[in-house]
């Protein structure tokens, strides 16, 4: 990554999940020194919080949960990505659930039109409506980037779809937390695909053949990095647990260097962290020790 300043954005949203925590975690990992840690390296503007946007519970029934008011969240999202791109800086958001992510690519595909995405996450969010499944939309976040899903949030970017299964590259997902079908399209889907399960023993590697897919040095890249892609029993930060099946924090970190080192890196989106599951802060000023490091190489 090769940017003379970052500017930091939290977006406090947890409308497009399961239950409320996620808005917490901006205000949270500033209290740990966040923007701080980041100044002691790097040129950093703080570009505040957008409003918080609290989940709420709508009923049985819903297969499509709070759409409205996550497509306004990821509207103004959108709008300040642009900004801050136009401005020359490189964006830094802090979430918040999955949804966010789309905000990011909607703002830097107005700047970027052949931006890759690489999703470092422990799923590939490859739900739709009609799965009649939860309904949650931070489970839909790649069918809505992909065009799976036609409707107001999948058309925040000013383009359909706003990327194409070759710009993005799943990274961590773990193949046992896919729906039949999903499984079905990702083996014949033009997407890159680096399930945890093929990189045992290399993450490392993987990462590097991750930014080689999609020609890092040659496009901008968003980086999506999920910290459910940590494996719960290692450091359980994440909105939903996933045990024994992600990476280590450790080796979390390594791939995240690798994948930042990428001089096209045009921004970094970190979801999911939800502070109700480490109340004393411990876990946190930890994971924002090693994602600090990241950031500067180390």
């Amino acid at each position: 990554m090769e940017v003379d300043s970052i500017t930091v954005l939290g977006v406090p949203t947890s409308a497009g999940s399961h239950h409320a925590g996620m808005e917490r975690a901006p205000a949270f990992l500033r209290t740990l020194g966040l923007v701080e840690r980041l100044q002691e390296h790097i040129a950093v503007v703080d570009a505040g919080d957008t409003p918080v946007a609290a989940h709420r519970p709508l009923g049985v029934g819903v297969i499509c949960r709070d759409l409205e008011r996550v497509t306004s969240v990821v509207r103004e999202v959108a709008s300040r990505i642009a900004r801050i791109a136009d401005s020359g800086s490189t964006p830094l958001v802090i979430g918040g659930d999955c949804t966010i992510t789309l905000g990011v690519v909607a703002g830097l595909i107005q700047r970027y039109p052949h931006l890759g995405l690489v999703y470092f996450d422990g799923d590939a969010d490859l739900s739709v409506p009609e799965d009649h499944g939860s309904g949650v939309l931070d489970t839909m976040g790649m069918s809505h980037l992909l065009g799976h899903v036609d409707n107001a949030l999948s058309r925040v970017g000013g383009r359909y779809p706003m990327l194409r299964e070759e710009d993005v590259a799943l990274f961590g997902y773990h193949p046992v937390e896919l729906a039949p079908r999903h499984a079905v399209w990702l083996d014949s889907c033009r997407a890159h695909r680096f399930p945890i399960t093929g990189m045992r023993g290399d993450p490392t590697g993987a990462a590097e053949r991750a930014l080689a897919a999609l020609h890092a040095h040659d496009r901008p890249i968003l980086i999506h990095f999920d910290v459910d892609v940590i494996d719960s029993g290692d450091m359980p930060i994440a909105n939903f647990p996933h045990f024994n099946g992600g990476l280590t924090a450790r080796e979390a970190f390594e791939c995240l260097g690798i994948l930042l080192a990428a001089p096209q890196v045009t921004g970094i989106v970190v979801t999911e962290i939800n502070p109700t599951h480490d109340v004393k802060g411990r876990l946190l000023a930890s994971w924002l020790g090693g994602f600090t490091d990241a950031i500067r190489g180390v």
